[in-house]
């Protein structure tokens, strides 16, 4: 079994305006408004490590369903429910349409090894949900900021599995086929070679995979066989820096509901069911009228069930934000020495998992 080393999560605080990927698609290189604090590169770049190098439509899901934590929890919990986790095709759609998750949490229903790692490192997930809402861009930066470091590596050929190219000066991943998407279980420390800043170490969380052998590159892969309504609804705009959303398709993961940005994503609070955002600027931005086009009460969607998500029982956390540089390694180092003495894949009673899955091997 692979050694693996536990990332410590920093909690992101956003204050201020932040323009929409709308308002940045019309002048792509304004800047940031100066009265809101960014993570640092070093914080991105560690935060998106362990996803960086998907599949760009899979990556895409996940960094919208981070902004809407409780249903991303609601969604792994649902499939614990073994009937739920049996459906497929026409009868899996038939049961999601039942719920009110957003088509980004609906369609990583596909994925669920995915879907339990973001349950399972909520903190992350929600500071990555918080991080893309504030800063789109930013988090598209780091993202081909890694996927250059990756291929100077000499760790992101295209391959079997799946394409890489480059576009415009953007790195492009992409299926070989669109009937199975192929996801990548890699170490961070192994793909992007030597890391650049040693404050901000890359996440590294444990899996839930089943076991697989390394590549020569530091890769096994998982494959997903998709069903067509789940995939390809999102499509990343790089150059623009944003998602562009086919809303047709959209709509119909979304209860017949249109996206609130139009073709162009744009977070929808009504799906955050009431979940408080961490920074006290983000909950002012996210409360104005301006911020809220579409009301949830206006949309069918329930407008007080936020307080759920701090009842859920959640799995001791792995990692606080303890800061940087030898406080974050040591604390790492104890959490992988802890999930080490853990059952693989065990979870406490109410179905709380206990660590980040099954230990990578």
């Amino acid at each position: 079994m692979k050694a693996k080393r536990l990332g410590l999560v920093a909690c992101a605080v956003f204050a201020g305006l932040v323009l929409t990927p709308s308002t940045r698609a019309q002048d792509p290189s304004a800047p940031p408004p100066a009265s809101a604090p960014q993570l640092s590169q070093g914080q991105l770049d560690q935060m998106l490590a362990p996803i960086a190098l998907y599949p760009d439509d899979l990556l895409g899901q996940i960094v919208i369903a981070a902004g809407y934590p409780l249903e991303v929890v609601d969604a792994d919990r649902w499939l614990e429910d073994t009937d739920n986790a049996a459906l497929r095709g026409d009868d899996l759609s038939a049961a999601l349409d039942q719920e009110s998750w957003d088509p980004s949490v609906k369609s990583l229903v596909e994925f669920p090894q995915v879907l339990h790692m973001m349950d399972a490192q909520l903190d992350w997930t929600e500071s990555l949900g918080e991080a893309f809402i504030a800063d789109p861009s930013a988090v598209m930066d780091s993202i081909q900021r890694l996927r250059r470091q990756a291929r100077t590596a000499g760790k992101l050929p295209s391959n079997s599995r799946e394409t890489v190219t480059d576009q415009d000066g953007q790195i492009i991943i992409q299926p070989v086929t669109d009937q199975t998407v192929y996801v990548p279980d890699y170490e961070p420390n192994v793909v992007y070679g030597a890391w650049a800043d040693p404050d901000y170490p890359p996440y590294d969380f444990a899996n839930d995979f089943d076991a697989c052998a390394y590549d020569d590159f530091g890769y096994c892969w998982f494959g997903v066989g998709i069903f067509a309504p789940f995939w390809g609804w999102d499509q990343w705009d790089w150059r623009d820096r944003r998602i562009d959303i086919d809303r047709h398709r959209y709509a119909r993961l979304n209860n017949g509901h249109q996206p609130i940005g139009g073709d162009v994503w744009v977070h929808d609070p009504s799906h955050r069911q009431g979940v408080p955002y961490r920074s006290p600027e983000m909950r002012d931005r996210m409360q104005s009228p301006s911020a809220r086009p579409d009301t949830a009460a206006a949309r069918g969607y329930p407008s007080d069930e936020g307080a759920r998500i701090q009842t859920i029982e959640r799995a001791p956390p792995e990692f606080e934000s303890y800061g940087r540089g030898d406080d974050a390694r040591m604390e790492a180092e104890r959490g992988a020495d802890s999930r080490g003495s853990m059952s693989s894949g065990s979870r406490g009673e109410g179905g709380a998992p206990r660590g980040g899955g099954r230990g990578r091997r």
